[in-house]
């Protein structure tokens, strides 16, 4: 579930889509340490050295518009973060408010969005073309040969003594990593307006320890920043309870297939089918499963049907296959009808799209769309996106899609990745544990000099929001963990009196059924928590600097001039486990670092193994 209104989805680009019928001295040092504790109990975590203060001047960086580089977006900027071949002409690259790119619109003010009061976007003028007849579709060439992304920008930096509160929801997307992943494995580094720092954190599994009781654990860390001399690097991560498959609420899903010409390639429309595979064999007695597509027209290939009979369900998936051009909309719509044959109180409907977003024909408007979505979601029907392809691929539409529907948004670029969706991580798709769920993070000013949110800037929520129940905010599911980090200057001096947290945290969710009042959950960070040194904080918290650093590299960030992929890789060395994605970490960004090099072809890069 996310944060963000209707009128946040930028109106030219979605329009052209879905138009279809369908940082300082330290603290007392400490090891760092990770808790969780119930509502209004106190309990150490670990925070880290502190960061530098940043200047002014890095304040008024951040908010500028930085001509230069849009002019020149190959020119790399001295955080080594090379030019990105693929991205198309934006704007602005280092901004508070930014626009999508090509056609997408500039987001609102942040604070506030999540209410629906945020001001009109702004609208960036598209190539006039015209309009087609209202009831006639219009086929357009698939694939249109361009990729959308939306820059959301850096968020600022914070002075706690003005704006103590950090207020953001929560959920668990991760297909901004994958595509960036894609893209740098095949020798081309991603347009800096794809990248989206929490989905490249909460990619991976950091091992942390589960809930002993509640939905929820809470770990908090902090240590000396490795990037920013005086600053210090905090960690709040969450961690969902597991749900053993035997004790899993039932599910009914509807895959809903773009077979559009766009996905005909074996990485869209043959990976699409295997899987569905996979999320086919994840499912038990009590499930159902209903197939549609969409492209040229609708189809309802399979109504709703029970996995005892896997085989028809598998033998249904086998004979998909794509020609014709995307009407989404019209898809949708169906898929929302079969959806509503097992509706079942207390049980989980979900619609699963799977596509490359590239819909372009028919007469539906995009606020159509999305209200249709809204709607579901309000009758307890989620939609989640699964996204394939690349050269014509819609990041932009399939997130806000998911959006919308109260869903996660993955991305495929292999049968490795689709297991590890399907099948590894499925749980998170099948049981959700927590709605509207909401951080919010307080720093206290006799503690902290400023303190700046790495990511989730499309996740804002008002701090006056945190506990209205009826602002929407993220879905949980099972197994899910979610990790945020601060850059954080902490103060050389302060009053610290007995009690005293230099941060607080509060989560707010409310139950996956049933009573729409949500509980808080309070956990304190001990001033005596901080690692003394980076090296001595826990590799999770080391794994996540990096990750973060990565990501702040890779969309140019301003606050990440001074910082080196080969740092990052050294970090990342130091502190990972032997888990798969891990592993596979290290390589991608040792391959990012050869094409920032300037060995721009995939064979130079994997030469850099």
């Amino acid at each position: 579930m996310r944060t963000r209104p209707l009128d946040l989805v930028a109106p030219s680009l979605l329009a052209a889509l879905l138009v279809g019928c369908g940082a300082a001295p330290a603290l007392e040092p400490a090891a760092a340490a990770s808790a969780a504790v119930p509502t209004g109990t106190a309990a150490g975590q670990s925070m880290q050295p502190e960061y530098d203060a940043p200047q002014e001047e890095d304040r008024a960086s951040a908010a500028r518009d930085e001509k230069a580089e849009v002019a020149a977006p190959g020119a790399p900027p001295a955080v080594a973060a090379p030019p990105v071949a693929a991205a198309p002409a934006s704007p602005s690259p280092v901004r508070v408010a930014q626009s999508a790119t090509a056609t997408s619109a500039a987001k609102p003010e942040a604070r506030g969005r999540a209410t629906g009061a945020a001001p009109a976007p702004k609208k960036v003028s598209a190539p006039a073309q015209a309009a087609p007849p209202a009831a006639v579709a219009i086929t357009a060439p698939e694939p249109q040969g361009s990729e959308s992304y939306r820059d959301y920008g850096v968020n600022p930096v914070e002075d706690p003594a003005k704006d103590r509160l950090s207020t953001f929801a929560i959920d668990v997307d991760t297909a901004s990593y994958a595509i960036a992943r894609r893209k740098i494995l095949d020798g081309a580094l991603p347009p800096y307006q794809a990248v989206r720092a929490e989905e490249f954190l909460n990619y991976f599994d950091y091992g942390y320890a589960a809930p002993t009781t509640g939905p929820f654990a809470v770990h908090l860390a902090a240590a000396p920043s490795p990037f920013t001399v005086g600053h210090h690097l905090v960690r709040v991560a969450v961690q969902g309870k597991r749900v053993p498959v035997k004790d899993r609420t039932p599910v009914h899903l509807v895959y809903l297939v773009d077979t559009s010409g766009s996905m005909h390639a074996p990485d869209r429309i043959e990976l699409a089918k295997k899987s569905l595979k996979m999320l086919t064999e994840s499912l038990k007695p009590g499930d159902t499963v209903a197939l549609c597509t969409y492209a040229g027209s609708v189809r309802e290939v399979l109504a709703p049907t029970g996995i005892e009979s896997k085989g028809k369900i598998l033998a249904a998936i086998a004979d998909l296959s794509a020609g014709g051009s995307t009407a989404m909309a019209s898809g949708i719509d169906l898929a929302y009808r079969l959806a509503e044959r097992t509706l079942v109180k207390g049980h989980i409907h979900r619609v699963v799209v799977l596509s490359d977003g590239d819909a372009n024909v028919g007469p539906t408007s995009h606020d159509e769309i999305l209200k249709t979505i809204k709607r579901a979601r309000d009758k307890g029907i989620t939609l989640s996106t699964i996204g394939f392809g690349q050269g014509n691929y819609k990041d932009l539409m399939m997130e806000q899609l998911a959006n919308q529907g109260d869903g996660n948004y993955s991305y495929i670029d292999s049968e490795a990745q689709a297991r590890r969706v399907f099948s590894e991580q499925v749980g998170g798709m099948l049981q959700v544990i927590a709605r509207d769920v909401k951080i919010q993070v307080d720093f206290d000013p006799s503690f902290v000099k400023s303190y700046r949110l790495i990511g989730y800037e499309n996740r804002d929520v008002a701090d006056r929001d945190f506990r209205n129940d009826k602002v929407d905010a993220g879905e949980i599911g099972a197994g899910h963990s979610v990790t945020a980090i601060y850059d954080v200057e902490l103060k050389a001096s302060a009053q610290r009196g007995e009690g005293a947290a230099p941060v607080v945290v509060r989560l707010r969710h409310k139950a996956p059924l049933g009573s729409d009042v949500a509980a808080e959950t309070l956990v304190k960070m001990a001033p005596g928590a901080i690692a003394p040194s980076f090296d001595a904080a826990p590799a999770d918290l080391r794994f996540a600097s990096a990750v973060a650093g990565f990501s702040e590299i890779l969309r140019h960030s301003p606050h990440a001039r001074s910082w080196r992929l080969s740092d990052i890789e050294k970090i990342a060395r130091a502190a990972a486990s032997s888990k798969g994605d891990q592993q596979e970490f290290l390589g991608v960004v040792r391959r990012a670092g050869a094409l920032a090099a300037g060995k721009t072809d995939a064979v130079a890069a994997r030469l850099a193994d």
